[in-house]
This record gives C-alpha cells, sequence and structure tokens, in this order.
C-alpha cells in the first residue's frame, strides 16, 4: 500500500544515503523537526491525553476502526512463516523488524493476533507525534509509546512504561533500524536501543524479517502491488556469561545477522550495499 505520493526523491535519498554508508538516517520528506521544548509539549500531551481515560477511549475507537480496516484490507497479501520459533515465548517479548512502510507494523499485528491474542504496543519516535492530519491523530490513540531523546525521559517515564505493558504479557515492536526506509529489501545495522530495553526488562527479542514479493498489479502508476512474507526467526536472549553492555552488542549483532541470513536466502543473494532500484519492491522499471 502506497501511502505519501510519488517516491522518486525519497528512492534517491536512499541511494544517497547508501553511498554515504549512512543507513539509519531519515530519508522521507517533511518529517517534523521539533525543538527540544517542543519535544516536550508534544510528550505531554501525549500523556495528558492517556490520563483522561473515559476521553481517550472514546476518541481512540475510530483509529482501531481503521487499523481493523487496513488490516483486513491487507490481510490477503500477508503469510506468516517460522511460528514454531515461537513455541516457548508466552509471557511478552520485544520484537523487532526491518521498517519499510508507514503500516507495516500491520504485519507483526498480524502475528500477535494469529499467535498470541494479546496486545501489541508500538515504539515510535516522539517527533512522529506530531504529523499533521489524520496520521498524527492515529499516533496520539493507538497503543503507542513514545521515545525520546531525553535521558530524564527514557529513564523516569519511558522504562517503566515499558516495563508496565511488558509485565501485562503484551508484546512491543521496536524498529532497531530506526528510520523507514520506503519498500528498501534489505536489511539495515541495527541500533543497540531495542537490546538494550529488552535486557532492562528481562525479555527474549522476537526477531523478524519481512520479505517483499512484487505482484502482477499496479498498486498506482508508480509501483506493482507487493505480497509480504514475515519471517519469524529464531528468539535472541542475553548470553548469561557476558556482562550488560556485552549482551548489549551480541543481541545487536545477533539479530543483524540473523535478519541478513534470511534476506539472502529469500532473495538467492549476497547482502551488499551497492544500491540498485531493484532494492526498491514493487518499482515498476519503466520509471527508473
Amino acid at each position: 500500500m502506497i501511502i505519501g505520493g510519488n517516491k522518486d526523491k525519497v528512492i534517491e535519498n536512499i541511494k544517497k544515503n547508501i553511498k554515504n554508508k549512512e543507513f539509519n538516517n531519515k530519508v522521507e520528506l517533511n518529517d517534523p523537526v521539533l525543538s527540544d521544548e517542543k519535544r516536550d509539549k508534544v510528550i505531554k500531551k501525549f500523556y495528558k491525553i492517556r490520563n483522561n481515560r473515559f476521553l481517550f477511549y472514546l476518541r481512540r475507537r475510530p483509529a482501531f476502526i481503521y487499523t481493523s480496516y487496513i488490516g483486513l484490507k491487507l490481510d490477503k497479501y500477508i503469510e506468516i512463516e517460522g511460528l514454531d520459533n515461537l513455541k516457548d515465548i508466552k509471557n511478552g517479548a520485544i520484537i523487532t523488524s526491518n521498517h519499510f512502510n508507514p503500516i507495516d507494523n500491520m504485519i507483526i499485528r498480524k502475528l500477535i493476533k494469529k499467535y498470541y491474542k494479546k496486545n501489541l504496543y508500538i515504539v515510535i519516535q516522539e517527533t512522529n507525534l506530531d504529523m499533521p492530519g489524520f496520521l498524527g491523530y492515529l499516533m496520539n490513540h493507538l497503543n503507542i509509546i513514545p521515545l525520546s531523546k531525553s535521558v530524564n525521559y527514557i529513564i523516569n517515564t519511558f522504562k517503566p512504561e515499558l516495563k508496565k505493558v511488558l509485565d501485562k504479557k503484551n508484546y512491543v515492536l521496536i524498529y532497531p533500524e530506526e528510520e523507514m526506509w520506503f519498500n528498501y529489501k534489505k536489511p539495515r545495522p541495527c541500533k543497540k536501543g531495542a537490546y538494550q530495553f529488552a535486557l532492562d526488562s528481562n525479555v527474549p527479542v522476537i526477531s523478524c524479517f519481512v520479505e517483499m514479493v512484487n505482484l502482477e498489479d499496479d498498486d498506482n502508476e508508480q509501483f506493482k502491488q507487493i505480497k509480504y512474507i514475515l519471517h519469524v526467526l529464531k528468539p535472541i536472549y542475553k548470553d548469561e556469561k557476558k556482562s550488560y553492555r556485552e549482551n548489549i552488542v551480541y543481541m545487536a549483532n545477533k539479530d543483524y545477522e540473523q535478519k541478513k541470513e534470511c534476506y539472502e536466502k529469500v532473495y538467492n543473494k549476497k547482502l551488499d550495499y551497492n544500491f540498485s532500484y531493484d532494492d526498491i519492491a514493487g518499482l515498476k522499471k519503466k520509471k527508473r
């Protein structure tokens, strides 16, 4: 599903960042840029909405109706493989996946609904709370845990909120690639935060990789429709013999290696970071 119009400039930004070996940078256009004061303001507004429980549950209903509609619309395009890897995980976990579409979380939602029948929460950057229009409304009313660069916020608000969600045996999606690269097929290096939070909350990491397969029908003038195959990989646990800091690096590297191995298997090619327009799923050849 294409959201946001023509992607030529976004694809060129991906190409530029790959050339510069910057794999976690923003490539989307017109994302909100917030001052420290504005960051604090949008987060306070977010929790103010949440704390008024009656009003919040009234206002969130349209958001859940919309996501349910999108989920039903996408369902026929999603396959899941590797469910056996979840058999020992029953009490909540952090999930990691590649990030390539504003609604790619719907793929993970299907996994949680199908296997666990629990709630899925998504960690997002606090800048997403300030998005305009209906997308901003969704960010403020779905099961979201905003993340800020403020150390004080992370320690005193984010981590307790994350622990509360996980203690209820729910599941939390964190994108270790940090930024969304539209329809980019390749896994990118993992930032360390997801694994630090997993260690702090004493939960495993469910490692996932989404394969994208071009279909014959058009999605729009620029892209073909896509089938998504969610590969659930082996869960990642801390190594009891390693220190806290060693485990963060170990878990991040292991997750990336699993995603890399899956990429090479499903696409039948070695992973490299030489840019090709074939790396953008669904992109029509005539538009290159």
